[in-house]
């Protein structure tokens, strides 16, 4: 982390409305006890109204508003094309929380800066992104973070349907179409599938059980040596 994205984050972390020590800091943004004391002594000779003590705990003294965020015009439009580029070809639910970041983001911004924010002139264009491939993302996407098994009708390229039961693993992008990795039971292997192939995708109340021997690790490893890559 950048000192002046650490310096910030202790800011937010600081302004939440109770004392933290400087051990809670230091574990909280990943550094050593002495670097958060040096951090704070920054801030506080730079005129940020920190109260306490080393030892004690500290705090923003109330009221003190920490100062917004500001970008560089590249820097908003690269947020408008990644969001962009999110309601093109994410699932809907990625989709508005997109939107309700640059939302967000334009509720802050002085009226000079918001322009940016559209990127005029950078278009990401979603020519072939059914649907059902939203929902299947979704699907897949749910199935990762809430670690559940996903019951799945595959189309392959030869148009033949087969149903599988899934542990999803991870998605990629590949500018042209997303692919899931899991391991499938029918096969007893790791498996990649096409996304947009996929004729149903649903998760299932099963969870996935650990198994070290499964994993996205191996998942990957796996797709390298098939590929022949080192």
């Amino acid at each position: 982390m950048r000192r002046g994205d650490r310096l910030f984050q202790l800011l937010l972390e600081l302004g939440r409305g109770r004392v933290r020590t400087a051990r809670q800091l230091g574990e909280r943004l990943g550094v050593s006890e002495r670097t958060v004391y040096r951090d704070i002594a920054d801030l506080a000779a730079q005129g940020t109204p920190i109260e306490g003590a080393a030892g004690v705990g500290y705090s923003l003294r109330a009221g003190y508003q920490v100062p917004p965020l500001m970008f560089e015009r590249d820097e908003l439009e690269a947020l408008a094309l990644g969001a962009a580029w999110v309601s093109a070809y994410a699932d809907d639910e990625l989709r508005h929380a997109a939107d309700r970041v640059l939302s967000k983001i334009d509720a802050v911004l002085p009226q000079r800066l918001r322009p940016g924010l559209k990127a005029d002139g950078i278009e990401v264009l979603a020519f072939s992104h059914h649907p059902g491939t939203r929902r299947a993302l979704a699907a897949a996407r749910r199935g990762m973070k809430e670690r559940r098994k996903l019951a799945a009708e595959y189309v392959d390229l030869q148009e033949r349907s087969t149903r599988r039961v899934l542990w999803p693993l991870g998605l990629f992008y590949w500018g042209r179409v997303w692919t899931l990795g899991a391991w499938c039971e029918l096969r007893g292997d790791y498996r990649s599938f096409r996304i947009d192939r996929f004729a149903a995708l649903d998760t299932l109340p099963v969870a996935i059980p650990e198994s070290p021997d499964v994993s996205l690790q191996a998942y990957l490893a796996q797709v390298r040596d098939d590929s022949g890559c080192n």
